[in-house]
């Protein structure tokens, strides 16, 4: 706000709602992205279509025991958060690895949803702490004295993501009394799950078909249909106009990093696919 100002820029209400796209002005939104994955190099195909991106949940798990010394407190008299926090992380691996395990019973979920979670779902713990954080003190449950940990939970079905949040907080209470630990979980971020249009993925299929085979020649392969599990401005841009995604292919599926690569001849495809594209809608 004070870089707007310093720059006579002005900031009313007035003045940035009149920034915003009428929607009706929009036929649609295309968005050309690298996979950051690792699945098209492994098919050997330089163009996917997306056919959605996965709504996200973020969490934050605290952990609190009872601190104390290393090597004066018997094993059997401890509530260690450390080894609490550890069950809790298997969980989360297990539970995300075969939800129909965890789901199936419930009646949370039907065939459909769990079906599109075996597929989709991913979870990962991204950042762990401990406080005191010494080789030589059980970490404990004053304020500043906890294991933290953060989940990121990603799937294409909601409902299913929902369901998974769900079992996954109602495990890990269970678990922490069990072990007579406390717990205390916050979401601190949720996205819901964007599907790509139809009409538009349609075209980008055809698009991606039609550039692969003028580089390459005749070929018989399908244009593989992937999910795309990294967040993209089409989540955002989806809440005004319809969305369609086509990812290149990068080596080793490596992303955000300097070893990060894609091959000029997939950048002349994916090129000839958005020509293709436009012409196809002109």
């Amino acid at each position: 706000q004070d870089a707007l100002k310093g720059n006579s820029i002005e900031i009313t209400e007035d003045s940035l709602l009149g920034l915003k796209y009428d929607p009706a002005s929009i036929w649609g939104y295309f968005e050309l992205h690298i996979e950051q994955g690792p699945v098209l190099e492994w098919v050997g195909f330089p163009l996917a279509v997306v056919k959605g991106i996965a709504g996200q949940t973020r969490m934050k798990v605290t952990v609190r025991g009872s601190q104390g010394h290393a090597g004066t407190v018997p094993m059997s008299m401890r509530r260690d958060p450390m080894a609490a926090a550890a069950e809790l992380i298997v969980l989360l691996e297990s539970l995300c690895k075969h939800p129909r395990d965890f789901l199936s019973s419930g009646g949370n979920c039907n065939e459909q949803t769990l079906e599109s979670l075996s597929t989709s779902l991913v979870c990962t713990v991204g950042e762990i702490s401990t406080w005191p954080s010494a080789s030589n003190v059980i970490p404990g449950q004053a304020r500043n004295s906890s294991v933290t940990f953060t989940v990121d939970l990603r799937a294409i079905d909601d409902v299913g993501r929902e369901a998974v949040v769900y079992e996954l907080s109602n495990q890990m209470y269970k678990i922490c009394d069990r072990r007579s630990v406390s717990c205390i979980i916050e979401r601190k971020h949720d996205a819901n799950a964007v599907i790509c249009d139809q009409e538009l993925s349609s075209r980008l299929k055809s698009a991606a078909y039609s550039a692969v085979n003028k580089m390459v020649g005749q070929i018989h392969e399908e244009v593989p249909v992937l999910m795309s599990g990294a967040g993209h401005d089409a989540m955002a841009i989806s809440h005004l106009t319809k969305v369609g995604m086509l990812f290149v292919r990068c080596r080793g599926g490596i992303s955000h990093s300097p070893e990060e690569h894609v091959l000029e001849d997939d950048v002349w495809a994916a090129g000839l696919a958005v020509l293709a594209f436009l012409e196809s809608h002109m």
